[in-house]
């Protein structure tokens, strides 16, 4: 069975959310699940329906599409391919700039358009298959001693006994895993805390840019997690409120 994608268009005029609708319409695993014609409801649609691919006007009254898409960048957790879709095209370097998946200009020819939708189910294709190859290989290693890791170069091999703490640098929107050897390794693009807390049931979360291995804790000072050595200088692995009661449930099943 084909997997169903979904997609939310966010233009401000009718028109050309209905065009990209009946475009959108021949596709049988293609399903708009929302529209909007205003940023902030867009805004709010994108981080309900999280949608695989998000058609965007760049030219809207309030706020411009490149705009709505900075201010919500941090919260997008979920890989999402984005069209920008504009009548003018002064705006196609800089929409290239913010790592559009695509653009197209109104109003577009359905050559152009199948070209955009055929590099989307390409680039799926090619997600999904990395992905099963992963998941594949992952029920060969024995269960939460060694992971396959996907990072920005490929996929590495870890025992669980490396691993320190991943951290998410926010200025570069990546997380990393710091190895107890302090090796710092980047991992790929839209990776979240959800797909790293599926690893083991020994990684706890402590804050929204912290994981730790609690097989790596000596001991909490306060709200302070002590590292064993060779991590033990590290100062900056704070539990944050939010999280500490989850830490003491984690604790109390290991």
């Amino acid at each position: 069975m084909n997997n169903i994608y979904n997609v939310v268009i966010i233009d401000d005029e009718a028109i050309g959310i209905f065009n990209l609708c009946t475009s959108l319409a021949v596709f049988s695993n293609i399903a708009v699940t929302g529209t909007a014609q205003t940023a902030q409801d867009g805004k709010k649609l994108i981080l309900e329906k999280r949608p695989d691919l998000l058609f965007l006007d760049v030219e809207m009254p309030e706020m411009s599409g490149l705009e709505l898409l900075r201010e919500i960048k941090n919260r997008i957790n979920w890989q999402m391919q984005v069209v920008f879709y504009t009548a003018y095209e002064k705006y196609l370097l800089q929409a290239l700039r913010e790592s559009a998946f695509d653009y197209l200009l109104k109003p577009y020819e359905p050559s152009e358009f199948s070209v955009v939708m055929d590099r989307f189910f390409a680039s799926v294709a090619k997600e999904n298959k990395l992905s099963s190859f992963m998941d594949s290989l992952s029920r060969l290693i024995p269960e939460n001693h060694t992971f396959l890791i996907a990072t920005i170069t490929g996929y590495i091999t870890l025992r669980q006994e490396q691993i320190g703490y991943f951290e998410y640098n926010k200025d570069n929107k990546h997380w990393y895993v710091t190895l107890l050897d302090s090796k710092c390794i980047q991992l790929k693009r839209n990776t979240n805390a959800e797909e790293i807390l599926k690893y083991s049931k020994s990684f706890a979360q402590i804050n929204q840019q912290q994981i730790i291995n609690i097989n790596s804790l000596a001991m909490i000072e306060g709200k302070k997690c002590i590292m064993l050595p060779p991590l033990e200088k590290e100062q900056n692995l704070i539990i944050s409120r939010s999280y500490f009661r989850s830490i003491q449930d984690k604790f109390s099943l290991i």
